[in-house]
């Protein structure tokens, strides 16, 4: 067996055989406002439930390892003292993740990742109206582990207002395990859905996705595509070009061929999830688009 010295190491390195082993992790996804009322939607995994009477929830947004600064999560806690933690379900996993994503201060990741806000009874910070439990909360106490990269900033809250959809619940009212549909992380790119076992998600944090606000309208507003779906078209850095979209057309499939010339909205929107599905993202974005040059030959 390898013994491994933390101080022997580095963070980065030790970082991954933590998150690694203690996995699967539950996912706070922590909405908060700053005192201008500017609004932030961000996902940490060092999170858990701490008691119940009163009841009690903890989750750390740490300090960056590569370059020691903190996340606007925790600033705009130390300034309101207030959060909402919604709970992620598989359904929302790729907004979800497509929400991490860094973007600048200020910028809203409920649009960037295409949710809905739902206003609060007891905090200012709105719930995420497609997460399954939302939790209201005032924010007791921060305990910093640490002033260097990967330390951790304990956030202790006090739920102050529970909120479930009813299509979560069993006959008996209690919340059914199989119905909520829960993920949490595991190391690297991986997560683990409750029901069914682990799968991967490539982490934006490296890259700057256009966000689902950025779109085009009848894709953002699709009866086919669903919030997965369009995390991961919101995950790109950039949309086709018209150079990349003509040689897609000289190269497709008869099928996809037929479908650029003579499908309906809703066989090519079909065919670009079945695409999504099989993680083929670029050839999804070139099918969708492909009419649009094609139309102007």
């Amino acid at each position: 067996m390898m013994s491994i010295d933390p101080q022997e190491i580095t963070t980065k390195k030790l970082h991954g055989y933590l998150v690694g082993a203690v996995a699967p992790r539950p996912i706070c996804f922590a909405s908060t406002v700053d005192k201008d009322g500017n609004v932030n939607l961000s996902p940490y995994s060092f999170f858990n439930v701490f008691g119940a009477n009163p009841p009690t929830m903890i989750f750390s947004p740490a300090r960056r390892v590569r370059d020691n600064t903190t996340k606007h999560t925790l600033e705009n806690i130390q300034e309101t003292k207030e959060v909402v933690i919604n709970i992620v379900n598989h359904a929302m996993v790729q907004q979800m993740s497509l929400s991490s994503t860094e973007y600048e201060k200020g910028v809203n990741e409920f649009i960037k990742a295409g949710f809905t806000e739902l206003k609060s009874d007891v905090v200012k910070p709105p719930r995420v109206a497609e997460s399954p439990v939302q939790f209201e909360c005032k924010v007791k106490q921060v305990i910093e582990t640490g002033q260097e990269g990967g330390a951790g900033n304990l956030v202790i809250c006090e739920v102050v207002k529970v909120h479930v959809n009813e299509d979560i619940l069993d006959n008996k009212g209690a919340i059914d395990p199989a119905k909520i549909d829960t993920v949490a992380r595991m190391g690297g790119n991986w997560y683990s859905r409750s029901k069914v076992g682990m799968f991967e998600v490539p982490k934006p944090l490296r890259t700057m996705g256009i966000g689902v606000d950025a779109l085009p309208e009848p894709i953002r507003k699709s009866k086919i595509l669903t919030g997965n779906d369009l995390g991961m078209l919101g995950n790109v850095e950039s949309l086709p070009t018209k150079k990349q979209l003509k040689t897609y057309i000289e190269n497709a499939s008869e099928t996809e061929q037929y479908l650029i010339a003579s499908g309906s909205s809703e066989e090519i929107h079909t065919r670009a999830q079945e695409l999504l599905c099989e993680a083929q993202i670029d050839d999804a974005w070139n099918l969708l688009l492909a009419r649009s040059v094609s139309e102007k030959e």
